[in-house]
Order: structure tokens, then sequence, then C-alpha cells
């Protein structure tokens, strides 16, 4: 424990002030977690500030399931694919969950076409299987605009981007959550009572992502090791 302490102080001291991608967020993290015993049912939540908040919001949903949160606030799917090594590959996780998008709608690393999102989110997708990681995509949430970047439009281009992954899901065989149908209003924003801003879920909305999650983490889980031990004999 005290050479990472060391390990932790030294690497603080030399970061990068530009981490663009946010590597030294769940750096000491990720090295003390692969100290820890793995039962091979961890879980990996790869996201942005909805991600980021969940934990906050509900810690015991992620500590009582040995899941992991690794979202970081106002992130990008570039970003995420920088990282996603480090914050998911390498901690040996069963599983991840994917949910971006809705940043890269905003512009927040700059200008994306959706198809540039696709690309980033399909990269991770098969770094994931490439490493015998099960891929859990998420639908984007929906937003009628977005506080931080007004009249961006985003609500088409959210559930253009929503079809693009289901149907990419469904073509992989990866498992998929539609959080979106269960948060989307008449005006293809987010219900209210789901949110305080429009764009990210408070306390009630987090509960109703968990109770979508949890039935496809759990069979996914049961799925992979059922697989690994039939291929030991």
């Amino acid at each position: 424990m005290i050479s990472l302490i060391i390990f932790q102080m030294f690497w603080c001291l030399n970061s990068n002030a530009q981490d663009w991608p946010g590597l030294n967020r769940y750096h000491y993290a990720n090295e003390i977690l692969k100290t820890m015993p793995n039962n091979g049912k961890r879980v990996v939540f790869m996201g942005n500030s909805i991600t980021d908040s969940w934990i906050n919001n509900d810690s015991v949903f992620f500590s009582v399931n040995n899941y992991i949160d690794r979202g970081i606030s106002g992130q990008t799917s570039p970003q995420m694919l920088l990282r996603f090594r480090a914050d998911v590959i390498y901690l040996n996780p069963a599983a991840v969950v994917l949910l971006c998008g809705i940043n890269d709608i905003a512009g927040n690393t700059g200008p994306a076409t959706l198809e540039m999102i696709e690309d980033n989110i399909q990269s991770m997708a098969e770094l994931a299987e490439a490493n015998k990681i099960k891929i859990i995509l998420c639908s984007v949430l929906p937003a009628y605009d977005i506080p931080w970047k007004p009249n961006t439009f985003p609500a088409e281009k959210i559930a253009t981007l929503n079809k693009w992954i289901s149907d990419y899901a469904n073509q992989k065989h990866f498992s998929y959550i539609d959080y979106y149908s269960a948060f989307v209003d008449e005006r293809k924003g987010m219900k209210n009572e789901y949110s305080q801003d429009g764009v990210h879920p408070n306390k009630a909305g987090y509960i109703i992502m968990e109770n979508l999650a949890q039935p496809v983490i759990r069979k996914l889980i049961k799925l992979k090791i059922k697989s690994e031990k039939e291929s030991l004999f």
C-alpha cells in the first residue's frame, strides 16, 4: 500500500497538465483495484457525467454488485476511447456498460458528426470483444435542449444515434439497454420527473436506469461464467 501511495505522488507530480482523455482521474484507483480479488463478476460502467454522478446518487448499487464507476463529467466518445484500455480492459472485467454520445452532440470537444460517434462506439466495442469482455451498449438519454449549449437541437440527433446503436448491437449480438424509451416525453426530451436540467437523471431517474440495467447485466454475466466453465471440458 505504501508503494502505491508513493507511486501515486510521483504520478501526480509528473502528470501532463493537458490530460485530455482524463487518464489521471482513475489511475490510482485502478492500481489499487488491480491488486484486489476478482471473482469474475466485475462490471465497469464507462461514460460521462451521467455515469460519473450515478455513484454519488446511489453508491450502494455499485458497492453491493461489484460494479465499478468510470464516468468522467463532460467527456466525449473519443476521450473515452483513449482511456478505454486503462479504465476498462486492464481492470479485467467480465463486462462493460458503455453510455456516451450526448457530449459529442453538444460539441464539448469540437464538432462531431454522428458517424464519428458511431466509429468511436464501434472501436470500443471491438476492443472489448477482442479482450473477451462482454459489452453492453446503452441508448443515449433523451434531451430536448442542452443547458450548456443552448439551441443545439439534440433531440433528432439522439433518436438517430440510438437507432444506429440498437441496430449495431443487434447485428453484433451485443447486449443493449434502452434507457431512452423510459425517459422520453412527447417533445423527445427527458421527462421532468426524472431530471432537474433535462439532461442528467435525478435519483428517481437513476433508479429507473438500475432497474433496466440490472437484469441485462445479470443475464450476461451468468451466460459468460457458464460459457467459461463449459470451455474447460
